[in-house]
């Protein structure tokens, strides 16, 4: 006796399956911002950008301050974007004391940076970006900096980041090298059309 039914896929069954825990792995930042704390673990289970901050300025109990990031052709060393913290104009010599902050001024102010490029950006083939940040009083031990790329609800690119200890009041620089694949010229359209809607976190 002879059946057309035909047994399951276990190919089409596994994927699934790897389908269904995939989703399941992912976190919201609902989720998120009702935790105690944030793990390293759960930045990496984000499945789009978050729209506020993972944690409030005064977390930062390590006094760390980023101070400048740049972006450099690595082929040409042509410098593509620079931006740098201004440095305190409070002399101490002068034993005046610094102007007041306002309290309704943004504390999350320098906790982001807006930046656009030209259409000759997506032609590079070897990016460096450069970040230096200071330490406060108390040492750091296995900084790690998750950086995490994404367009609308999709991760494009996810770098993960460990910068080993650093010591207190030490200023620090280091560089990190993206390469990017190359692209058709329909692509590249593509691309800028929707470089407005391309975000990039770290945390």
């Amino acid at each position: 006796m002879s059946s057309d039914a035909k047994p399951p896929s276990k190919k089409k069954d596994g994927f699934l399956r790897r389908q269904a825990k995939s989703k399941a792995d992912f976190i919201s930042e609902e989720e998120l911002l009702r935790k105690d704390s944030v793990s390293p673990d759960d930045v990496l289970r984000l499945g789009k950008s978050t729209e506020k901050y993972l944690c409030p300025p005064e977390a930062n109990i390590y006094g760390i301050d980023f101070t400048r990031f740049k972006l450099r052709d690595i082929d040409s060393n042509q410098v593509l974007f620079e931006v740098a913290k201004p440095p305190p104009s409070y002399d101490a010599e002068d034993q005046e004391e610094p102007e007041v902050a306002d309290l309704e001024e943004d504390p999350n102010a320098g906790r982001f940076v807006r930046y656009q490029f030209t259409p000759q950006f997506l032609k590079l083939k070897t990016v460096g970006a450069t970040v230096e940040f200071v330490v406060g009083d108390k040492p750091v031990n296995k900084f790690r900096m998750i950086e995490k790329h994404y367009f609308r609800d999709r991760v494009l690119k996810c770098f993960d980041f460990e910068f080993g200890f650093c010591i207190p009041h030490s200023r620090n620089t280091v560089e990190h090298i993206y390469e990017f694949p190359k692209l058709s010229e329909d692509a590249s359209k593509w691309l800028l059309c929707l470089c407005l809607v391309t975000r990039a976190m770290s945390h």
